[in-house]
């Protein structure tokens, strides 16, 4: 699997990214620049990462102006043709302002920028992203955000529900899902979602941050080993 990942002004996790991507994962990772038109060089089995920072220095809405960036017209028909697109914090936030992902992310629920680690509750293992990670196994990952509320009215919370959409919940040590774990106020705790054909990730939490054991954290590692070792077949709707 190759991935490419997409560099906007104001990213600042672009090189861990690539670095965990190349270095610890093995794979072929290439830098893309937001002013790009194309993404011919990629196949639907690849995968496109929008990582965090702070694209366009989150004016007017975090992910509201870097959806208007020249790759993203390119990075949108990818994902209707099927290529996987991984949204890591600012990521997510773009995916959701694009509607490649439903909802909106807004700002905490105590107003303050929020950086440490969580713990996340796997929802389900019917996704490229999660179906290697044990469902009773909370993962220690850290966030890093100002606008991770995730928000969305009944319907879609009703969709994401009963089509299994919700990847992760944030939780306690040992992995309830309550409400003192929830770092942000995010609706039922959802910290991670997939879209309906489960090709399209966004998450607020950073797992590139929890690969290495140089770092003490390599809970993080197992949602890039199982998407690397998906077969693709396995997931066409």
């Amino acid at each position: 699997m190759k991935f490419g990942v997409v560099v906007f002004p104001g990213s600042n996790c672009d090189d861990d990214m690539i670095y965990v991507l190349g270095k610890v994962m093995g794979q072929k990772v290439v830098k893309l620049w937001h002013k790009d038109s194309s993404l011919e060089d990629f196949e639907t089995n690849d995968c496109i990462v929008l990582p965090g920072g702070f694209s366009y220095g989150d004016y007017l809405r975090a992910g509201a102006i870097a959806r208007f960036s020249h790759l993203m017209n390119a990075v949108i028909e990818f994902a209707r043709q099927g290529g996987f697109v991984l949204g890591i914090c600012n990521g997510f936030q773009i995916l959701c302002e694009s509607g490649l992902l439903p909802g909106v992310l807004l700002r905490n629920q105590n107003q303050k920028f929020i950086c440490k680690n969580i713990f996340l509750k796997t929802q389900t293992n019917n996704s490229p992203l999660s179906s290697k990670i044990e469902l009773e196994k909370p993962l220690k990952i850290p966030i890093a955000h100002a606008e991770g509320r995730y928000f969305a009215d009944e319907k879609t919370l009703r969709e994401l529900n009963s089509n299994d959409q919700i990847l992760f919940k944030y939780c306690d040590p040992a992995g309830q899902v309550t409400r003192e774990a929830n770092p942000n106020g995010s609706l039922e705790n959802i910290a991670g979602i997939c879209n309906k054909t489960r090709t399209v990730f966004g998450m607020m939490p950073h797992p590139e941050r929890a690969s290495e054991e140089i770092l003490g954290n390599t809970d993080g590692k197992i949602l890039f080993e199982s998407l690397i070792s998906t077969n693709k077949k396995d997931w066409l709707v």
